[in-house]
């Protein structure tokens, strides 16, 4: 037996349509506006009720077997399509994607407006309207929480946060001396603004921490990742952001806007990260260095040098990508 828990939601033509326009972006489709589609699909698994989407050409030979009712895809590979699959002709399929797969997700998390009894919070704080609070979470001293937020179960709020609008907040989140901008995931699990890996060496004496965090707009941070308070200022991530699962972010970092930090990435202390900058899987990045705007890190890097805008680096110690690729081909032909 399959067990299905997702419920379908119908799309039509018309809807995927609307949105691409709002957003300025041409498409082109044959497809009747009052068709539906009953989900998105990867294309070796959708059916003829779905739609799928085509972006890289590693999946090329893929597309003859593709089963969708339709297809995204550049007019470029349009060609590849059998005549069963209809093309929905866009610039960019992924992009697209990004921006339709909300209306397919019958999964969409919303306050409504209801705190739990089975809630503890301070009396001093300030709650403002539609605030969802469910059962076992905790909102200590000093906090304010803001319009149509919603915090999950067994969660633990304060002291000295600010909470700002449309925030989500899933599950076993811990979050303490930080501020959280608008429209704002919290993905479950994490710990923002716990003290950090602060001391003096010889005898080992903890320096406290009075900093905070501070979260910047439409930024999302996965579960279990861990930020930590500045020592006297504060740890920023920037706006847009997107911090995966199980990352690590030292006291006194700062990350700038767009920045795409994939799982077990390990930023140390007092590290200064530019706008828009890809870090991959496994990377650590020591302290006290300046990361600047459009990097590429490559995935199990080690960083240990200042890195200017614009550079693609790799390896260890990281280096310029091409460079250590001439090194890796040198290091096989010698084997």
């Amino acid at each position: 037996m399959i067990w299905n828990t997702k419920t379908l939601k119908t799309i039509k033509y018309i809807d995927i349509k609307n949105i691409l326009e709002k957003n300025n972006l041409e498409v082109f489709s044959k497809i009747n506006n009052n068709e539906v589609f009953l989900n998105i699909k990867t294309i070796s698994n959708s059916s003829n009720n779905d739609l799928s989407f085509f972006s890289n050409p590693k999946y090329l030979n893929n597309l003859k077997n593709i089963n969708a009712k339709a297809c995204l895809i550049k007019k470029e590979f349009v060609q590849f399509l059998p005549k069963t699959c209809n093309p929905i002709i866009v610039e960019d399929p992924y992009l697209v994607l990004a921006l339709i797969s909300k209306i397919f997700n019958s999964e969409k998390i919303e306050s409504n407006g209801i705190i739990s009894k089975n809630t503890i919070i301070d009396h001093k704080n300030i709650i403002h309207n539609n605030v969802q609070i469910n059962a076992f979470s905790i909102i200590g001293q000093n906090c304010t929480i803001g319009e149509n937020v919603y915090i999950g179960s067994n969660s633990s709020i304060g002291p000295n946060v600010i909470i700002n609008k449309n925030v989500i907040i899933h599950d076993n989140v811990s979050i303490s001396n930080a501020v959280i901008m608008d429209n704002c995931i919290i993905q479950s699990g994490a710990r923002i603004g716990g003290t950090g890996f602060g001391f003096e060496m010889k005898t080992k004496k903890k320096i406290h921490h009075s900093g905070d965090v501070i979260i910047g707009k439409n930024t999302s941070i996965g579960s279990n990742t861990t930020i930590d308070r500045a020592v006297f200022d504060s740890t920023t991530i920037g706006e847009y952001s997107n911090i995966d699962n199980l990352v690590q972010i030292a006291h006194n970092v700062t990350i700038g806007d767009h920045a795409v930090i994939a799982a077990q990435v390990g930023i140390a202390g007092s590290t200064n990260i530019g706008n828009y900058v890809k870090v991959g899987g496994q990377a650590g990045i020591s302290g006290h260095l300046v990361i600047g705007n459009n990097v590429t890190i490559a995935g199990k890097s080690g960083v240990t040098k200042n890195i200017p805008d614009n550079k693609v680096v790799a390896g260890f110690p990281a280096k310029d990508i091409n460079l250590w690729k001439k090194e890796v081909i040198r290091n096989s032909i010698k084997k």
